[in-house]
């Protein structure tokens, strides 16, 4: 089988560090960061503690940066390569889980849209009805299914754009929170436990953001211009999605000395609207919906590649309808019927974050301990001879375990989450991922003494 069944294309390969670092920029740009800072708060920290947890989470973005150069190296997709880690059937698991929570958060962030493109009108005085708020869907999901029919590099074009109009919003919001915090409180919070407090603040951040994205990075760098050095690709990634996080969860943290709910609001969105001037109240809502379409965006398109990574070969265009069916479906449930799926289903990416944490671990270890010399073609062709590889797979399986063994959140308990694993199921993220490292490193050396 020729390489381009397996490699990008090299005239696809178009994507400048600068058009990568827009588009990981504008995935996290969303206003959603604010309540980020707000949870870390909530960890009982200082406000130097708080601003340092920020920091170091948003830093865990050098773990999709390293996937992508890595992307960038093989001019191979990340699943693609994933096949060389635990086999072309072997990775179907892994590979399913990461097309669920593409599809999972998607579904999500849609739903969130078609709410704040609701409450958007509703300061306009349109009536707010079950039909307005079909259209909102509607209007919303069409702007995200729409970017299904671009190019990567249209697409990075159109996210460069997103990162300046809702980026510069965005900037006038932070502008507004910080004018009105309560600096003297801020800087009066006292310390809290660097090791109960901090450091699950961390895993909380790494968890929900980073090692989410990881699966998605080689899907972007794999179309970087080959001519672009490794370490562009890596800090372009790294830094591209870190620093918007960053400053919108500091802005988070003072923030929370204004509303204290806000961690643990049901709606933070109304919790920061009741911050803000009124006259500014319909512009709120617009960044607010328009920062989550970069991540939609980026969210589909991953959506995509897993699906036909997983050897479900299907038109784009069916891909596209396959996609926006099941979004739509699951946003007329929860919109129009359940009304309390969201937090439950969050709960459910949170057990596959466990999973993909494992994943993503095995999957650079593998790389360097196996990899340096590049990837054989042929591990990573669907129909290669070796359906799986067993130490990859064995590494999964016992960290996937491990990470289940410490979580501990409403719906589930492991039998070990105590101490400072109780209610904090992030943690248990990172013991899946530390696992995963350790078992991939005992693997390799019982093979090297074979």
């Amino acid at each position: 089988m020729d390489n381009e069944f397996v490699k990008v294309p090299e005239k696809d390969k178009t994507l400048s560090p600068g058009k990568l670092f827009y588009n990981w920029f504008a995935a996290n740009i969303g206003i959603m960061g604010f309540v980020y800072g707000a949870i870390i708060v909530s960890y009982h920290l200082s406000f130097w503690q708080s601003v340092t947890a920020a920091l170091i989470g948003a830093l865990t973005f050098a773990i999709p940066g390293w996937v992508a150069m890595i992307g960038q190296r093989e001019g191979v997709t990340t699943f693609k390569m994933s096949r060389a880690t635990f086999g072309t059937h072997g990775n179907k698991i892994p590979n399913f889980m990461a097309w669920l929570n593409m599809v999972g958060w998607l579904a999500v962030n849609v739903i969130t849209g078609t709410l704040l493109f609701s409450a958007m009108l509703k300061t306009i005085h349109v009536p707010q009805t079950g039909f307005t708020k079909f259209i909102c869907l509607v209007v919303f999901a069409g702007l995200v299914f729409l970017s299904g029919i671009f190019k990567e590099d249209t697409l990075a074009k159109i996210q460069t754009w997103l990162s300046w109009i809702f980026g510069g919003l965005t900037l006038v919001m932070l502008i507004m929170f910080l004018m009105n915090a309560n600096w003297g409180e801020a800087f009066a919070m006292k310390p809290g436990s660097w090791i109960t407090g901090w450091l699950p603040a961390v895993a909380f951040i790494a968890a929900g953001s980073s090692i989410s994205w990881s699966m998605a990075a080689a899907d972007w760098g794999a179309y970087v211009h080959p001519n672009t050095k490794p370490s562009a690709t890596f800090w372009n990634t790294t830094l591209g999605a870190a620093t918007p996080l960053f400053i919108l969860m500091a802005g988070g943290v003072l923030l929370s000395t204004i509303s204290p709910s806000l961690a643990s609001a049901s709606d933070p969105y109304q919790v920061m609207y009741g911050v803000i001037p009124g006259w500014f109240g319909f512009l709120y809502f617009l960044v607010a919906a328009g920062g989550i379409i970069p991540q939609c965006l980026v969210s589909f398109r991953s959506a995509r590649i897993n699906l036909s990574t997983i050897g479900i070969e299907v038109s784009q265009k069916r891909s596209l309808i396959l996609h926006a069916v099941i979004i739509i479906l699951i946003s007329i449930y929860v919109l129009f019927i359940s009304g309390d799926f969201l937090s439950n289903f969050e709960l459910f990416l949170n057990f596959l974050g466990i999973c993909l944490a494992s994943w993503v671990a095995i999957f650079l270890v593998d790389s360097v301990i196996y990899r340096k010399n590049g990837y054989d073609v042929k591990l990573m062709e669907p129909n290669s001879s070796v359906h799986y590889n067993w130490p990859g797979i064995i590494s999964w399986i016992i960290a996937t375990i491990f990470g289940f063994l410490f979580t501990s959140n409403a719906a589930y308990r492991g039998p070990f989450a105590h101490g400072i694993f109780e209610n904090n199921s992030s943690l248990a993220v990172f013991v899946s991922g530390i696992a995963a490292i350790i078992v991939m490193f005992i693997k390799s050396s019982d093979k090297q003494e074979d």
